[in-house]
């Protein structure tokens, strides 16, 4: 039996199977059992890897990335071309892409790479299509666009969200506030400084002995915390994106459709092909992606407005912005002077490598 036939065997029973109380470990163990065998298709064993394949493997460039997941033929090419200017090949036909497009469009100064993936179906997360390595370049993303038709907006994103979420990626989550710990001895020890609203110590048991746990620490301090979330922190193998859903093709619906489109969490409707929406697209990818930018100023001179040295939130030390130059800056460095909203004074601040930046703040680097 292979893997895949394993998987649906499973579900078809985690389906069949009502959940209470007599029934929790047994279900514990099936879910880890389940996380177990997507695993090996996530593995090299299985083929997925890390994004191989021809034409799938794409050098880095900018500050981030952002990549353009979808079903065939809903308009990512057309988007990522008059983006970035990049040629992606579009077509009424499905298909038309069928290795990574990179591009890079500038916002804000920041230069942000754009990665046109080839369409993915339904199953792509059991090796259909080519989606295993669509789905393993998504991985590597800094922000996830998932590209969806207008026309039938809900049953699409339910299913791309199936695909992504079956290997490893969390959309718009952050990692759950749970630790497991392994000992040596002295068996299970489960606290949670939460109610246990979702999941139950008998799940949870099942669940570590699925893993061959059998002594250590559950610390859970996650509201409403499920059994999926206790698997994804025993795997360790989770990455956590932020998505944005663009709803392409607004030009075929009417006002009072659109209307409706806006209550979807996390959307922006737009029309590639009319370019209409497409400014406010743009903003929400720059706020998702919660960038930093810091100016520089010479001594005696102007701050340069023209260049920003963009940073990562949670890279955005005074350090981190030296490196971004050069890494020597960091070593030379005697003090520096920051205005801005992260500095205590209008005047500015003087401040060490340590010291937090926030967008917008313009540095002076004193040398020693």
């Amino acid at each position: 039996m292979t893997t895949v036939q394993k998987i649906k065997e499973i579900e078809d029973e985690m389906a069949r199977t009502q959940k209470n109380k007599a029934t929790s470990y047994h279900l514990g163990q099936l879910k880890a059992k389940l996380a177990k065998l997507r695993r090996d298709l996530l593995g090299p064993s299985g083929g997925g890897g890390g994004g191989g394949g021809v034409g799938f493997d794409v050098a880095r460039t900018g500050i981030a990335t952002v990549g353009f997941v979808g079903f065939p033929s809903v308009g990512k090419s057309t988007l990522m071309s008059k983006l970035t200017g990049t040629h992606s090949e579009a077509s009424e036909i499905d298909f038309t892409t069928l290795t990574t497009v990179p591009g890079t469009v500038k916002v804000h100064g920041a230069p942000i790479q754009i990665l046109d993936l080839p369409g993915i179906i339904e199953g792509a997360n059991d090796g259909r299509g080519r989606g295993r390595q669509v789905i393993a370049v998504a991985r590597t993303c800094n922000l996830i666009f998932i590209v969806l038709d207008v026309l039938k907006p809900l049953g699409d994103k339910a299913i791309i969200e199936h695909e992504l979420e079956s290997f490893g990626i969390r959309l718009n989550k952050q990692p759950p506030a749970i630790t497991v710990r392994k000992k040596d001895k002295g068996g299970i020890a489960i606290t949670n400084t939460v109610p246990l609203t979702n999941i139950d110590h008998d799940e949870i048991k099942a669940i570590l002995s699925e893993y061959r746990i059998s002594n250590g620490d559950v610390a859970i301090r996650q509201p409403n915390a499920t059994a999926d979330d206790l698997v994804d922190v025993i795997e360790g193998n989770r990455v956590y994106i932020p998505a944005i859903y663009v709803l392409n093709k607004i030009d075929a619906i009417s006002i009072e459709e659109l209307d409706l489109l806006y209550r979807i969490p996390n959307s922006v409707p737009v029309s590639s092909r009319e370019w209409w929406n497409v400014d406010e697209l743009i903003d929400v990818m720059w706020r998702t992606l919660n960038l930093v930018r810091v100016y520089t100023k010479p001594r005696g001179l102007a701050p340069d407005y023209s260049q920003p040295v963009v940073l990562r939130r949670g890279k955005c030390s005074v350090e981190d912005f030296c490196n971004a130059i050069h890494k020597e800056i960091a070593k030379q460095m005697k003090y520096a002077i920051v205005w801005g909203a992260s500095a205590k004074h209008a005047r500015g601040q003087k401040v060490g490598l340590d010291h937090i930046l926030e967008d917008e703040d313009v540095v002076h680097i004193s040398k020693k």
